[in-house]
């Protein structure tokens, strides 16, 4: 060592400005995620638990009262219980659900159907078909409540040219039910019809040529290829409308309250009202909730079963 020559002492590693910005990009990151995550738990995660609870509990949010433990009662109270008539409940939303969807499957498929051929105004034909599937399920309730008005709707002049000879119908027990499907199904056929328009444009055409140089039929052509393709949409449309039927609450609120009597009146409807109106039974809506979700979880966990096998079929 040469006598100019001056130990440097060794200190901390010194970090790279590439490493001050790795950590910087880390603290940002948390920054962002931790307040959501917090805010996740505050406002989903905690009320789910804390619902749970209550449906093993006699409480009401109104009473001066802790919740009282009472194990399966809630349960056994919704689904054993003839006078609460919630089986009722279950039978209004079952029968909406098969004819609403079922409606809107037909419909919607068959509008695809006409729409798949690129035609003079096609464009403008669609986009006016989708209208009503982009309003307020409330300001559809309330428009069409007037629709459906005896004294000054065109509902009934459409179908008897006498608005006032017609039908009473949302006030009539058997033609109650009936208004709601046709409004959810005038409101979301353009929903389904908007899934199989993607799912018919996805058809290649060397399927439909090779038929054609085969002679097969426009009835086999649609049984063998069109079909086929565009059963996993229609599977899709069947699964996401179905969890919305079991779940119809502002569209019937708007159009018959869940009346005459309950002939209208679907577990969404029950669940609101045993919650808030009047009644706040809390506990008992916590399991009624519950048993809803637990429903729509099966539902959904059949309609994605058939939906693989039509994937792998």
């Amino acid at each position: 060592m040469t006598p100019n020559a001056q130990a440097i002492p060794a200190g901390p590693p010194q970090r790279t400005q590439h490493g001050r910005r790795q950590m910087s990009d880390k603290t940002i990151a948390h920054l962002f995620i931790w307040p959501t995550l917090i805010l996740l738990i505050v406002m989903n995660i905690f009320p789910l638990f804390y619902s749970l609870y209550l449906s093993f509990n006699d409480y009401s949010v109104i009473a001066n009262e802790p919740p009282k433990w009472v194990a399966l009662d809630n349960y056994e109270k919704i689904l054993t219980n003839e006078r609460s008539r919630y089986w009722h409940n279950f039978t209004v939303t079952g029968r909406y659900a098969v004819l609403s969807v079922g409606l809107q499957i037909v419909i919607g498929f068959g509008l695809a159907m006409l729409l798949r051929e690129k035609f003079r105004g096609s464009g403008l034909i669609t986009t006016l078909i989708l209208i009503p599937m982009m309003l307020s399920p409330v300001v559809v309730g309330l428009f069409w409540k007037l629709i459906f008005d005896p004294s000054k709707g065109f509902f009934n002049y459409l179908i008897y040219l006498n608005p006032r000879g017609g039908d009473q119908w949302l006030s009539d027990p058997t033609l109650g039910l009936w208004s709601i499907v046709i409004v959810d199904v005038w409101m979301w056929s353009p929903f389904v019809m908007l899934l199989c328009l993607s799912g018919l444009g996805a058809i290649p055409d060397y399927l439909y040529e090779a038929a054609a140089i085969d002679r097969a039929s426009a009835w086999f052509q649609f049984r063998r290829i069109t079909l086929p393709q565009v059963m996993p949409l229609l599977l899709i449309a069947v699964l996401f409308r179905t969890i919305e039927a079991f779940k119809a609450f502002d569209l019937v609120m708007g159009l018959t309250g869940g009346g005459p009597g309950d002939t209208t009146e679907t577990v969404a409807v029950r669940l609101y009202s045993e919650a808030f109106l009047g009644k706040f039974k809390t506990g008992e809506s916590s399991a009624l909730a519950y048993i809803v979700l637990v429903i729509i979880i099966a539902v959904s966990n059949l309609y994605i079963r058939a939906l693989n096998r039509a994937r792998e079929g």
